[in-house]
């Protein structure tokens, strides 16, 4: 493998910047695995190693002196084509993570790898690694439990075979149905994951929350009736003319939340309460408006009609009452 062109000076600093970190995660690796993983000739490795021998950071004298420079076992290198760095400079003195803000992080890359969307964990096992050792003291064990689904991969199956889902739906007014539905896409929106598809009965798109489906399984016999060309919008709710409409205010910063039920052009009121604002939402049933506000309680207020107030209000009362 030859360079086609000779590297620029910020080409060459970005790649030995990416090369320093990986020679200490990687002690004693081979010049041929590190060309191979950063897809380069195993000549600039071998340049890059010999720049970094020579890289440091001087002492309060302005001269370099030994300890200022990063060092690397020369036999190793010469006789067997292995690179391992044995001192190293200011690499302890950058800015590190905090423990609460390492443990933050890999919270958050415990939850992805708990979701079937996320097939590579060996990357977030990698990536977890990294923050533990870049947090300034060791952060504290966290557990998340993530909620593996296996309607997900039946249902991403039958998205990629043209096939024909049966299930049984609880719908927002507490009624469970058997629907047919030719799957066309699965989304996640906050905490919950959608199925959208062709409702075969209603002859329509329609959207169905996975946790609500049941007895999910693939019709064998059915073949697709949905018409030709059929295009998803791209927001997963779209409104009906059955919604509800309901006034609420929120905070200002919570607007991006709601983006999905707001559409691309919410008519926003100013509030009373400062940093706030008033707006109107059309919902398919008051059951959805429930979780929507609790789960962002203290940035959304429902405001009118009164039975949408008095139904969240009965359901955080109720949810209150369970910690008693």
């Amino acid at each position: 493998m030859a360079d086609a062109q000779p590297q620029r000076v910020q080409d060459r600093l970005a790649f030995l910047l990416a090369l320093v970190p990986y020679l200490l995660d990687n002690d004693g690796v081979s010049v041929g695995q590190a060309a191979a993983h950063f897809d380069v000739p195993e000549q600039r490795i071998r340049e890059a190693v010999e720049l970094i021998a020579v890289s440091g950071v001087p002492g309060d004298s302005r001269q370099y002196q030994h300890g200022d420079l990063f060092d690397i076992d020369w036999d190793r290198f010469e006789t067997d084509d292995e690179i391992a760095i044995t001192h190293q400079v200011a690499i302890d003195d950058s800015p590190r993570f905090s423990a609460r803000e390492a443990a933050a992080l890999i919270a958050g890359l415990q939850y992805l790898s708990a979701l079937p969307e996320n097939a590579d964990r060996a990357t977030i096992a990698t990536l977890t690694a990294k923050l533990t050792r870049a947090s300034a003291t060791a952060p504290a064990a966290v557990g998340v439990e993530g909620e593996a689904d296996d309607r997900l991969g039946l249902v991403r199956d039958a998205i990629a075979h043209g096939r024909v889902l049966r299930f049984d739906y609880l719908n927002g007014r507490g009624e469970r149905e058997e629907r047919s539905v030719e799957p066309l896409r699965v989304e996640s929106v906050d905490e919950s994951w959608y199925l959208r598809g062709w409702d075969r009965a209603r002859k329509a798109l329609r959207t169905f929350r996975l946790d609500r489906m049941a007895d999910v399984v693939i019709d064998e016999g059915a073949q697709p009736q949905r018409p030709d060309g059929i295009e998803l919008p791209e927001r997963i709710f779209q409104p009906s003319k059955r919604d509800l409409t309901v006034v609420i205010e929120l905070a200002e910063a919570a607007l991006p939340m709601l983006a999905d039920y707001l559409g691309d052009r919410p008519v926003l009121e100013p509030a009373k309460r400062r940093g706030w604002v008033r707006t109107r939402l059309r919902i398919a049933h008051l059951h959805g408006l429930k979780r929507l506000v609790t789960q962002r309680s203290g940035l959304v207020q429902v405001i009118e009609p009164e039975e949408a107030r008095r139904t969240v209000a009965e359901w955080a009362a109720a949810g209150a009452a369970q910690y008693r």
